[in-house]
């Protein structure tokens, strides 16, 4: 991954060693009116007119910490979120949108968050009360130890799949979706947040494609690593993994299948309509 020439984002706020603990929020999926919000987007309509509100304020300032440790990981996180910056600005002002820039939250052990308080066993996640996303870096170790998906590009795959939730919050999916799951089994409940999950892949790869496009950050087996990645944090690889049996009603991220195929298809398109996992049930 060629990011030597990439600006480091400003939105990295550093909490390691800070200490925290506990459990989080997990952020929702569901379906009806998604596609309207991903044409509203494109023809340069608010999306919150179609909601009747936003896709979420943050309950709090946001603030910009001071810079962290000068580590090579902080480093490369924030390259990384940058690039998703100048991405998803340049989509979001070529239909007329302004793209709200998210703060990602680099932690040990646990911290404190918007929806409630975060512990590293759960892995990465975005609250989209606080329009943070929240990561762990020892998380990226394990996902090329334990999960046998190494690369510095499968770590970037991690990051854009949150930036991704971000997206959907900002256009009103996650509000839209949270309010159709009320109500429904766990089963159903379920197969929605699957899709969202999806979509988020989608447009992980959906930036991946652009970045390339404008400033070549791929080398030759990045693509590989991505997808890699995606195949190893599937619902059903990873039920295996733990000795269980797999339970597709209990999938909440889909499968190894399905993500590889939205990422690769999010790359291959490079269009936010393109990432309708909610009219394809595939």
């Amino acid at each position: 991954m060629r990011l030597d020439d990439s600006r480091e984002s400003q939105n990295v706020e550093d909490r390691r060693g800070s200490g925290g603990g506990g459990g989080r929020m997990v952020v929702g999926g569901g379906i009806g009116g998604i596609a309207l919000l991903l044409v509203a987007l494109f023809l340069g309509i608010d999306p919150s007119v179609l909601l009747q509100g936003g896709g979420g304020a943050p309950t709090e300032q946001t603030s910009r910490s001071a810079p962290g440790p000068d580590d090579a990981q902080r480093r490369f996180v924030a390259r990384v979120l940058g690039e998703t910056e100048d991405v998803w600005k340049d989509v979001f002002q070529r239909s007329g949108q302004t793209y709200r820039e998210p703060t990602l939250v680099l932690f040990s052990g646990g911290t404190q968050s918007g929806c409630g308080a975060a512990q590293s066993a759960m892995g990465p996640f975005y609250c989209p009360n606080d329009q943070r996303l929240y990561l762990d870096l020892d998380f990226l170790a394990d996902l090329q130890r334990r999960l046998g998906a190494p690369g510095d590009f499968a770590a970037a795959y991690v990051i854009a799949h949150e930036v991704g939730h971000h997206v959907q919050n900002q256009i009103g999916v996650l509000r839209r979706v949270e309010e159709l799951r009320r109500g429904r089994g766990e089963a159903e409940s379920n197969r929605l947040q699957v899709r969202v999950e999806l979509m988020a892949d989608c447009l992980a790869g959906l930036w991946a494609r652009n970045a390339q496009n404008a400033r070549g950050i791929m080398e030759s087996g990045d693509l590989e690593e991505a997808l890699g990645a995606a195949a190893a944090v599937g619902d059903d690889r990873l039920q295996r993994r733990a000795g269980g049996q797999v339970v597709p009603d209990s999938f909440t991220h889909g499968s190894s299948e399905q993500r590889v195929r939205w990422f690769r298809r999010g790359f291959e398109q490079g269009t936010l309509a393109g990432c309708d996992t909610f009219s394809d049930q595939r």
